[in-house]
């Protein structure tokens, strides 16, 4: 039966429209072939990136050399770049812009070629989600920077331009859309209940446990209620936290197994398909409004995974609205 559902956090309505759609395991992909180019994010080629930022290495190895582990470089083409400065509004007329500054970063998860995330062992993933931990410390010390973005684009219909295993991090001086809507909807709900709207979500489903996946000590894996697209998994901190960089070498570790298990059952069940994943946490601590004071009760940070199954159509660009055409309870059955 189609249903409007309504996300709870930022009121957008999707629609799921599972008399339109097809049968969950019909996304299953043909498997692409992959074929190895020269690669410069392949170890020994530490020369063809920018000089790396960060990196996880064997012992007594020196920077911008082999024996890297995990190596984060700067974008080679960035969307925005780091200048003297502060940033400046200009306006003209009705039109406004502003200064490109910003970071953009890429995170080279693996030295070796063909080894995706989900194949990668638990530890190796823990130093990448270490590596993004430090990344956020860091480049929050610089006072112009309000917002950190990390996501991952796998695959070319996710975006992805190199097949090397990489995620990407994206720095800027204002707050996206989609992050300020998050922050508006926990907020007012902070407001009127005095609780987080995410802890009362993680609460419900696995209370109700239709919607679940998967569930650890620290963490829940739940097909959103009002997911926009097919198998749409987000993995939420089961601890109350609005700060990514702020979880212990325990949580990581436990998230390092929740990811791998995720990724690991959507490939194995959807034939290996594009997804994207973004990590939504809390601006800057160092940034703050009247209307955005004690984040750190309100918001709470989470994982977005999203298998590039559809297409966003004229409905979606022309509404807003997203259609769906697997239920969300469907997909859980079959990543479960």
């Amino acid at each position: 039966m189609n249903e409007l559902r309504k996300d709870p956090i930022i009121d957008n309505l999707v629609i799921i429209s599972t008399e339109r759609g097809r049968r969950p395991l019909d996304y299953k992909r043909k498997k692409e072939k992959k074929k190895k180019n020269y690669c410069v994010f392949c170890e020994g080629n530490e020369s063809k990136t920018p000089p790396e930022k960060y990196a996880f290495r064997e012992e007594g190895t020196l920077e911008n050399t082999p024996g890297w582990k995990v190596r984060v470089v700067p974008n080679k083409y960035p969307a925005l770049e780091m200048e003297d400065g502060k940033p400046i509004i200009e306006k003209v007329g009705i039109y406004e812009k502003m200064n490109g500054l910003g970071v953009h970063e890429v995170i080279i998860e693996t030295p070796h070629h063909f080894e995706n995330l989900d194949k990668l062992s638990i530890d190796n993933i823990t130093l990448i989600l270490k590596t993004y931990q430090q990344r956020y410390l860091s480049i929050f010390e610089d006072e112009r920077i309000k917002y950190i973005l990390i996501f991952k684009n796998y695959g070319i219909d996710g975006g992805a331009s190199l097949e090397h295993s990489h995620s990407q991090l994206i720095a800027t001086p204002i707050i996206p859309k989609r992050i300020e809507e998050e922050l508006n909807g926990s907020t007012k709900y902070f407001h009127l209940k005095k609780r987080c709207i995410f802890c009362e979500y993680i609460n419900q489903e696995i209370q109700f446990k239709e919607r679940i996946i998967k569930e650890t000590e620290k963490y829940v894996a739940i097909s959103a209620f009002a997911a926009r697209f097919p198998f749409e998994t987000w993995v939420l901190p089961k601890f109350h936290n609005a700060y990514y960089e702020e979880i212990s070498d325990d949580e990581i570790f436990d998230l390092a197994r929740m990811m791998k298990e995720i990724l690991f059952r959507i490939n194995n069940k959807l034939n290996n398909p594009p997804y994207n994943f973004i990590i939504h946490t809390a601006p800057s601590k160092k940034f703050s409004t009247d209307e955005w004071t004690d984040l750190d009760k309100k918001y709470h940070w989470h994982i977005e995974i999203i298998p590039r199954l559809t297409k966003i159509a004229g409905f979606e660009w022309g509404t807003g609205f997203y259609i769906n055409p697997t239920s969300p309870e469907e997909a859980a059955k079959v990543l479960r």
